[in-house]
């Protein structure tokens, strides 16, 4: 498995100076400031005592490869049509979630607050923990494995990650994930085509992935 690795170097104190312009979230409600909300009936608590420790990166087009449309948020709130597609059809019972989704053009919706537990991971195992979806925030990117995110998504995911960061001290020495680091085999999201780099020069940080 591999995993991304943060390397802090712009310090001050025990404080990290983010490189970008943070969204400010409220620690307490869970919810993001400046982003549409729009409540998944998909969550529910985390364990009693479960601090936030991961981050996961998704990628989603819906039908695969389109973008744009209501059909992501339709499948976020169990509203997605069978009959609109065929791929449809084999989705539209999952009962899945995300904490929040980057769309192309760097909208921002969220789905879940960031305390309760999305379900977004599935089976999945990190740095021999199983059941990521426990201690994670789940971060959907529109988008495919093999077509590059927009430079737009890289800046407004940035800003998530830090506003994360700022909210819960547990996050700032948290790993960055894809789907695919934490269930291989099962899920390739975010895919090749993301560029792992691009965030760490959008974050101010160093990174290794191993």
């Amino acid at each position: 498995m591999s995993w991304y690795i943060v390397m802090r170097v712009q310090m001050q104190g025990s404080s990290v100076r983010a490189a970008c312009s943070a969204f400010e979230i409220d620690a307490e409600s869970g919810w993001m400031r400046d982003a549409r909300r729009i409540d998944s009936p998909n969550c529910d608590e985390r364990p009693a005592d479960c601090r936030l420790e991961l981050i996961v990166l998704h990628g989603i087009s819906l039908p695969p490869g389109r973008y744009g449309g209501p059909w992501i948020e339709a499948l976020f709130t169990n509203t997605l049509p069978a009959a609109v597609h065929e791929y449809f059809a084999g989705i539209c019972r999952l009962r899945v979630s995300a904490h929040v989704l980057i769309d192309r053009n760097g909208s921002l919706t969220q789905f879940v607050p960031f305390h309760r537990r999305a379900w977004h991971a599935g089976e999945s195992c990190h740095r021999d923990r199983w059941a990521c979806n426990d201690f994670s925030i789940g971060i959907e990117l529109e988008g495919s494995d093999d077509r590059p995110y927009t430079n737009r998504q890289y800046e407004i995911l940035s800003r998530v990650v830090a506003g994360l960061r700022a909210a819960y001290p547990s996050l700032l020495g948290a790993d960055i994930v894809g789907h695919s680091d934490i269930a291989p085999g099962r899920k390739t999201d975010p895919g090749p085509a993301f560029d792992w780099g691009r965030l760490d020069a959008h974050l101010g940080e160093t990174a290794t992935r191993s």
